[in-house]
C-alpha cells in the first residue's frame, strides 16, 4: 500500500494511505528503527551481521528536517542531527504505525 500524504505534525509522522486510512508515527520510535546499513547493520553471505558502532542519539536526533520520497516504495527523512541514509519501505512504515506501543 502507498501513502497519498505524508505530514510530520509534533513529534509523529502523518500517513494517509491510498485505502483511506491513516497512521501515525511516533518520531522516536522511527529513528530508533532505522533500517540503513549503520543502524540496523547487514549481513555477509555467510549470514554474519555487520553494523556500525551503536550511534549515540542525542534530542535532534529524534527530529524530522525533511524528507522525500524514493521511487514508488519508499521514505527517506532527513534527521536533525544529520542522518539520512535510512529508506524506510512503506510496508515498513504501516508496520511500525500498528506496533502496540508506538
Amino acid at each position: 500500500m502507498r501513502p497519498v500524504d505524508i505530514q510530520p505534525i509534533g513529534e509523529e509522522l502523518a500517513v494517509k494511505w491510498e485505502d483511506g486510512s491513516e497512521s501515525f508515527i511516533n518520531l522516536q520510535l522511527m529513528r530508533r528503527a532505522c533500517p540503513c546499513a549503520s543502524c540496523a547493520g547487514e549481513k555477509d553471505i555467510m549470514g554474519n551481521l555487520h553494523k556500525g558502532p551503536e550511534a549515540t542519539l542525542q534530542p535532534n536526533s529524534f527530529v524530522l528536517a525533511q524528507f522525500g520520497i524514493v521511487g514508488g516504495y519508499g521514505f527517506q527523512p532527513q534527521w536533525a542531527d544529520g542522518h539520512n541514509t535510512g529508506i524506510f519501505a512503506f510496508d515498513h512504515l504501516k508496520r511500525l504505525a500498528e506496533l502496540p506501543n508506538n
